[in-house]
């Protein structure tokens, strides 16, 4: 079983940055490729950014050069650290691994760009 729990999340103007990170439980989390996804109201979930336990990374086309996925195995983290965030960044943003679990949905953080 893994349980993940987001935080990081904020308020921010445009141009700003934010951390998110993704804190989970779970003896097998090294070898589990995880991803950051968001969903903003009455759009569907999307995939933000991926890693394998490998370190192979993917990137949505529209965070492409602003956005970095990392994870530090020892601390059972996955990190997305967020720059020049735009207004149409705003969503809540969650952690699961991917291809995702139904059972490991969390609350997920908000992120909101704004002036």
């Amino acid at each position: 079983q893994v349980q993940l729990v987001e935080s990081g999340g904020g308020l921010v103007q445009p141009g700003g940055s934010l951390r998110l990170s993704c804190a989970a439980s779970g003896s097998i989390f090294s070898i589990l490729a995880m991803a950051w996804y968001r969903q903003a109201p009455g759009k569907q979930r999307e995939l933000v950014a991926g890693i394998t336990g490998g370190g192979r990374i993917t990137y949505a086309d529209s965070v492409k050069g602003r956005f970095t996925i990392s994870r530090d195995n020892a601390k059972k983290t996955v990190y997305l650290q967020m720059n020049s965030l735009k207004p149409e960044d705003t969503a809540v943003y969650y952690c699961n691994l991917d291809p995702p679990s139904p059972a490991y949905w969390g609350q997920g953080t908000q992120v909101t760009v704004s002036s």
